[in-house]
């Protein structure tokens, strides 16, 4: 497991998939927020169910992020378009409603850098997310993200089309930040 100050990022137990798959993927506002599909409504436990992490797929590392107080289950992190070649990849998060609010994210973002740059190795990571996603956008910035562009009107999202904010962060950058 990998930790912060609050939060472990671990791999996904087979009991996170249903709790994950209720309290994230199936509610639509989210799904539709987070995602970039459209939502659908999938089974429980469904091989095709976003909740289950694919260990195969060599582009992208799924996490379930728990409190490390007491292990409770607070979301899911992932790195997604990991290219080995550019060593650059994507960062996302979905934490619980329960989870929200409280410091986790910033925390859960640190954590990321930590795995991205320490244990794979990587030059860039990379943070597209909703231009009102105020939360996330603190929880880059505080990690040291620098604000890269505005995608304009480059997400639809339950009936209309919102802007993207995209962040990115060198390995040298993190590096001199951690270092003072």
């Amino acid at each position: 497991m990998l930790t912060g100050t609050k939060v472990g990022l671990r791999a996904r137990h087979e009991d996170d998939d249903p709790v994950l798959q209720a309290e994230l993927y199936d509610d639509v506002v989210i799904h539709s927020r987070v995602q970039g599909t459209p939502w659908r409504p999938i089974m429980p436990g469904s091989k095709s169910s976003l909740v289950v992490a694919d260990d195969s797929a060599q582009d992208r590392a799924t996490f379930s992020v728990v409190d490390l107080a007491d292990g409770t289950l607070l979301g899911t992190a992932t790195f997604w378009g990991i290219d080995d070649h550019s060593r650059s990849a994507h960062l996302g998060m979905g934490l619980l409603p329960s989870a929200r609010g409280k410091g986790y994210g910033t925390d859960v973002v640190a954590v990321l850098c930590h795995y991205g740059f320490v244990v794979r190795g990587l030059h860039r990571l990379q943070v597209e997310t909703l231009a009102d996603n105020f939360p996330m956008i603190r929880a880059a910035e505080k990690n040291g993200f620098v604000r890269e562009g505005v995608l304009r009107s480059s997400s639809w999202v339950l009936g209309e089309f919102m802007d993207e904010v995209l962040f990115g962060l060198l390995a040298e950058e993190w590096k001199a930040a951690s270092q003072s």
